[in-house]
């Protein structure tokens, strides 16, 4: 038995996937897959420890049926023992977590002063890398959560006595940095910083998880400088006079250039290990395509264009008949309230054939109290669940035992987190079933009729920004707060630090002194490393005052706006008040039969232009832009039919962003000369918007959520008809570049997902959008086609 052959296999009936995907294919009038992709199972490559691993920690592996590790383990340890800075960027359930274990532990057992610094981008994933170093039972290493869900009693003993410390970077960024001097002993000694599941950092947040990686690197210095500790200690620069700093060992899933990428989060050159010898299970892969439901007698003649079939409920619905058939089985859900559907849905369906097995299914998602989320896990973990809907939350490293099936509502926006995603099945080294159930959405329409989009192309490349400026200055103003910056940090943070530090000065938010550049102000700087849009706001039912979870500040204008239905572990609430200064929505029980959609209205100013290509009547630019958006209203629509019941006032404030763009024009000649009338412009330059904003993530590391569009037949900033496509996140996150670089093939697949959909005057598959603040209203269809044939026949191929 060797390290990825350690967990138990799951309940399951016994059936290869084939014959289970058979079975539920077989519940479907019309046959919904649209393509089955089989993923041969892997032979593992297993080689001798290294001579470095001391014996008690070989003895205590093996005793957890560890007897040898895959090649690429030992290939990173090594590495990372001798002091390399090395990314292992391998495969769901490929052991990357021993990769970083063997030189960490080995190392805090030959020398008891260092330190051991573990970063995970959610808790749960922390708490369960806590189980497994404790699980060991090693003396000396004293494991130790530091998290939000700390007590405060704890909190000194950590920084007084553990030596391996599991956090994440908001807590670093919040508070161990800020708290340097109280973690200088910690610090001073660390030998290892562990960055698992770096692909996850990306865009903004990448960003800015790459500043709090150089101000620990930073921080890691200054604690050596300053030590007054007796004994031997390692010298703040070495021979070269370069600083001294921890080893990083990084873990990936499977990425595009992940030495580059670990490489710009670190700041440091980092060797990537990228050959996965472990073992694998074969995985049947079926793409999924919900029905069209055609239209009754009794619809109106407007809405006599069939409508498809919901991904949340088929996705329910698969995990009802998987559960019932015994099949353990976890369905990644988008959005946390489409989590709460999906499982509501599933226990209402199995409690209706058997009484009593909808407990069996249960939600997981983020904004849970601690409690419920650890108790969830457990009830996983010993099997007294077998069907979980979850959101993202457990994409990464949890150890799920025994998983045999996985359904994903909806493409995940990367084909990173895709294989991530349906790599949680199997993971027992057993057979096992993946299935993308399509949205109703131009992306997962092309792709599930596009098989070798998937399945034939490499994954993408991490994309995040160091030099983004409305990153890079709040982070050195993080800096400068903690210890004056210097010259030598300025290197430290990169490129544009020194511009970032001048505009700090002359915002007076820096003094600058001879001794270097001076935080003025008695508070810290408020840095939101997520960019959520502010603290998270509690939701609180109003009757008993009790904390039913939280909901992120940038998502509170969209879910918990006064009349938003909220729901929680399947019981609905109605939201009575949002009070956003003090962070708080109350809520009371009820069960409406109809759901809430908010809706917002969006305009947007050029700010500069960064780039530019004349392409004769079609200009494409990159630039920055100024966006303002308000929610102004929501939708009540009946959840037995989807029927808009009423659209309702809302008074919240506007928010505004500065942020970078891709934007294209058209002149209106050349309009006219393919036929688009003037009278139909606004639909086509709307149609052509919203379904290149759904095809973006093909060529982009993001999904739909994370970018923002605008179309005009005429803006006052470009005098023409204009299509806007902008990063959601201020100062950019890399999207629009992105798309910028590849718009000649980004909209030629823009252009063939909507002439490829089955639909006659638009539909959701194709240029309605789900969140679309005008109604998705108006839309041209045929004339969007018109649209993008002008751009793409005079756009350069290369563009």
């Amino acid at each position: 038995m060797t390290a990825a052959a350690t967990v138990s296999t799951g309940s399951g009936p016994g059936r290869s996937p084939a014959e289970l995907l058979r079975r539920l294919r077989a519940r479907s009038a019309a046959d919904p897959v649209t393509h089955v992709e089989r993923v041969p199972p892997r032979p593992g490559v297993p080689v001798p420890w290294p001579e470095w691993v001391p014996p008690e920690l070989r003895a205590a592996l093996e005793r957890r049926g560890v007897v040898a590790p895959w090649r690429h383990q030992a290939e990173a340890a090594d590495l990372a023992y001798d002091g390399r800075h090395v990314v292992v960027a391998t495969g769901t359930a490929s052991g990357k977590s021993l990769a970083y274990q063997l030189p960490a532990l080995a190392t805090l057992l030959a020398d008891p002063r260092a330190t051991v610094l573990y970063l995970a981008p959610t808790k749960a994933l922390a708490a369960d890398q806590f189980r497994a170093v404790a699980g060991l039972e090693l003396e000396g290493v004293r494991p130790a959560c530091y998290d939000g869900d700390t007590p405060r009693a704890e909190r000194e003993w950590i920084r007084r006595h553990s030596r391996f410390v599991l956090t994440n970077p908001d807590m670093l960024h919040h508070g161990i940095l800020p708290g340097h001097a109280h973690w200088s002993g910690f610090l001073r000694r660390l030998t290892y910083v562990i960055v698992d599941e770096c692909h996850t950092y990306r865009g903004v947040f990448g960003s800015h998880v790459a500043h709090v990686l150089r101000r620990l690197r930073r921080q890691c210095a200054g604690a050596l400088r300053t030590s007054a500790a007796p004994g031997p200690r390692r010298p703040a620069t070495g021979a070269d006079g370069a600083r001294r700093t921890p080893t990083f060992v990084l873990a990936s899933a499977t990425s595009g250039d992940p030495a580059a990428a670990a490489g710009r989060l670190t700041g440091l050159p980092v060797t990537a290990v990228t050959e996965d010898t472990s073992p694998r299970g074969g995985v049947t892969f079926a793409l999924w395509e919900p029905p069209l439901l055609p239209a009754t007698a009794d619809d109106p003649p407007q809405d006599l264009t069939p409508t498809r079939r919901s991904a949340l409920r088929e996705t329910a619905d698969l995990l009802a008949d998987t559960v019932a058939e015994g099949v353990r089985t976890l369905a990644f859900v988008r959005s946390r309230r489409g989590a709460e559907v999906v499982a509501s849905t599933a226990r209402r369906a199995l409690d209706e054939a058997v009484p009593g097995l909808g407990a069996r299914v249960a939600a997981y998602r983020a904004g849970y109290l601690r409690e419920e989320r650890r108790e969830l896990e457990r009830a996983l973990l010993d099997g007294d669940l077998l069907g979980l809907a979850s959101t993202n939350a457990l994409e990464l490293g949890v150890d799920l035992v025994g998983l045999d099936a996985v359904l994903i509502c909806g493409y995940p926006g990367t084909r990173a987190s895709l294989w991530q995603q349906a790599g949680r099945a199997g993971r027992s080294g057993g057979e096992a079933l993946a299935v993308l159930v399509a949205r109703d959405d131009p992306l997962d329409t092309y792709l599930v009729h596009h098989p070798e989009a998937l399945f034939g192309a490499p994954v993408e490349a991490t994309v995040l920004d160091p030099a983004n400026p409305y990153v890079l200055a709040p982070q050195l103003a993080c800096a400068a707060a903690e210890a004056p910056l210097t010259p030598a940090d300025l290197e430290l943070f990169g490129d544009g630090a020194k511009e970032a530090v001048d505009a700090l000065v002359a915002a007076q938010a820096l003094r600058q002194r001879p001794t270097g550049w001076y935080w003025r102000h008695r508070e810290r700087p408020e840095v939101d490393l997520r960019g959520e849009g502010g603290a998270p706001v509690c939701v609180v039912e109003s009757a008993t005052g009790r904390l039913l979870g939280t909901v992120d500040g940038g998502s509170a204008h969209f879910l918990v706006h006064p009349g938003a239905v909220y729901l929680h572990q399947g019981v609905s609430y109605v939201v009575d008040d949002l009070d956003l200064a003090d962070g708080c929505a109350l809520v009371h029980a009820e069960e409406p039969d109809w759901s809430t959609h908010a809706r917002d209205v969006t305009s947007l100013s050029v700010v500069s232009v960064r780039s530019s290509v004349d392409a004769g009547p079609v200009r494409l630019f990159l630039g920055e832009v100024d966006v303002t958006s308000q929610v102004v209203s929501y939708q009540r629509r009946r959840l037995s039919s989807g029927e808009v019941i009423d659209t309702r006032p809302l008074d919240l404030p506007a928010r505004e962003l500065r942020t970078v763009a891709v934007w294209f024009t058209v002149t209106p000649e050349a309009l006219a000369g393919a036929g688009v009338e003037p009278a139909d412009v606004p639909g086509g330059l709307h149609a052509a918007e919203h379904a290149a904003i759904g095809l973006l993530p093909l060529v982009a590391t993001c999904d739909r959520w994370d970018i923002g569009g605008l179309s005009t037949a005429l803006h006052p900033d470009t005098e023409a008809p204009t299509v806007f496509v902008y990063d959601g996140h201020p100062g950019g996150a890399g999207f629009a570049e992105r798309a910028y670089g590849t718009a000649a093939a980004w909209l030629r697949a823009t252009r063939d997902a909507i002439v490829e959909c089955g639909c006659e005057t638009g539909c959701p598959s194709c240029v309605q959008s789900p969140k679309c603040g005008n109604g998705n209203n108006p839309l041209g269809r045929a004339d969007a086609v018109r649209v993008l044939d002008v751009v793409l026949a005079n756009l350069p191929d290369g563009t």
